[in-house]
């Protein structure tokens, strides 16, 4: 791999020992022009949706969620970023487990820095030479995840039915999302200039869309509207 310039590719870095996380870093920083770092499974989730890295290096003896739960989380959405993980294990179950998370590699610790750049060179050979389509999907907090091509929505991957008016009001949120909607907008979207389309009947719609959806995702911007946040 040559070092003289770096890779446009962005990668994030998970491992609570701070000592070899920050050795990592440095040297993933001297590659890669964007590198996250994370000391835990719940941080490194939390990086993962904020930064949609291309790349992930995953220590499997990590706090709160451990490197398997991390990205077997991750793989109910994401199939396409690329993994690696670091482990103590050669064990035939763990092999098991990790084939089934579409890993890149996979390094027995202590690992040197020549197995490490050997992974990231059949990564980057993944990334230049395959190419797979992604579909655009916005993911939220227990399980729900939106789907714009599919204009589904599911929690857990089960399908959650929304009636017409129900599936009109969720796309135009998420058309519009993290901004506020104007009561006014919304009639107008769902309900064109039809007498029925009025206030009393949205609160309905939103109540009832609101007992499909997790708490508080529906958010009252009291005198202006309503809005999602991602």
């Amino acid at each position: 791999m040559m070092t003289d310039a770096k890779y446009g590719y962005s990668i994030l870095f998970v491992e609570d020992e701070v000592l070899a996380r920050k050795n990592y870093v440095i040297y993933l920083k001297m590659i890669f022009e964007s590198v996250y770092e994370a000391v835990d499974g719940v941080e490194a989730y939390n990086i993962y949706k904020e930064k949609k890295p291309d790349i992930l290096i995953v220590d499997i003896n990590i706090p709160k969620l451990n490197g398997l739960e991390l990205l077997q989380k991750i793989r109910q959405y994401d199939l396409i970023t690329k993994a690696i993980v670091l482990t103590a294990h050669k064990d035939k179950d763990f092999l098991l487990q990790a084939t089934r998370l579409k890993l890149t590699d996979y390094l027995v610790k202590p690992i040197s820095r020549t197995a490490l750049q050997l992974s990231l060179d059949k990564v980057m050979d993944e990334l230049r030479n395959f190419r797979t389509i992604a579909i655009k999907k916005q993911i939220f907090n227990g399980g729900y995840m939106w789907s714009y091509d599919n204009e589904e929505l599911t929690c857990n991957g089960k399908t959650i039915h929304l009636t017409n008016k129900e599936k009109i009001l969720f796309i135009l949120f998420m058309d519009n999302l993290n901004s506020v909607l104007s009561v006014n907008k919304i009639l107008y979207s769902i309900w064109n200039d039809s007498p029925e389309g009025n206030v009393d009947t949205l609160k309905t719609l939103l109540k009832k869309l609101r007992k499909k959806l997790p708490r508080d995702m529906i958010n009252n911007i009291h005198g202006i509207g309503y809005k999602i946040n991602s």
